[in-house]
């Protein structure tokens, strides 16, 4: 199989990158409406409980309640909840020879994305850039000072985020995935970073917090504030994090 063949995957991310030259030439489609649900009239229909056999305390409220959140109040994020919500999306969980599981689950026991933090308020730990070591379960912290204001203006300029106690930014190693399951392993990354983030903003719920995805974002700028080589890695995905104004 070719080097040509092998890089699809990587072809698709490369050209659909936003930059603010690019993304002013880009065309609007029409939008043909296209209804929220599909049904099938003359199938026979099974009606499911709406009560369930199983302790609604705890999980229910968590699914219940989560709605992106933009607006935070000033209130830090305690040391105990980033760690919550860091193993919460990405912590390891059990090993099986050279596999650590974690909490998300990654096609082939890979798991092909990085975890950084701009982190602004968080209790203990200085303003900065950090990137996360789930089986060390630390942060290296890779600048000493705050690029949140950076990362919001890469952010098509979404000022919430720059708001945020901490905003997590998920990359992708491609090869790491790639190596196996060729360009198909692009699927496999995508879906990755969506049970990852999904399990982040179900953590931030649990500890008080509210959260909101972003994957509009200039893609260069992004890859240049965490310094990342893109030949190999580049930025997927992001999530603010903070306390709910009460």
């Amino acid at each position: 199989m070719t080097d040509k063949k092998i890089n699809l995957g990587i072809q698709y991310i490369n050209e659909t990158t936003f930059s603010r030259k690019t993304i002013r030439s880009l065309s609007r489609h029409e939008i043909i409406e296209v209804s929220p649900f599909k049904r099938y009239p003359q199938a026979d229909k099974v009606e499911l409980p709406r009560k369930w056999d199983l302790d609604e305390s705890r999980i229910i409220p968590l699914l219940q309640n989560r709605r992106s959140l933009r607006k935070y109040s000033s209130d830090p994020v305690s040391t105990s909840e980033l760690g919550f919500m860091l193993w919460a999306s990405q912590g390891i969980t059990a090993q099986a020879g050279k596999y650590l599981f974690r909490t998300a689950p990654s096609g082939g026991a890979l798991y092909p994305i990085e975890t950084y933090l701009s982190i602004h308020r968080v209790e203990g730990i200085d303003p900065g850039l950090y990137h996360f070591d789930p089986e060390l379960f630390m942060l290296e912290r890779l600048t000493k000072l705050s690029v949140g204001e950076q990362v919001a203006a890469a952010c098509l300029n979404q000022k919430f985020i720059a708001s945020s106690a901490v905003t997590f930014i998920w990359t992708s190693i491609f090869h790491r995935n790639l190596n196996k399951y060729r360009d198909r392993g692009l699927r496999y990354i995508l879906l990755d970073a969506g049970h990852i983030c999904q399990n982040l903003l179900l953590g931030a719920e649990a500890v008080g917090c509210g959260g909101c995805p972003v994957a509009a974002f200039f893609d260069d700028e992004l890859n240049s504030i965490l310094d990342i080589d893109t030949e190999r890695e580049a930025a997927l995905y992001l999530a603010s994090v903070g306390k709910r104004n009460v």
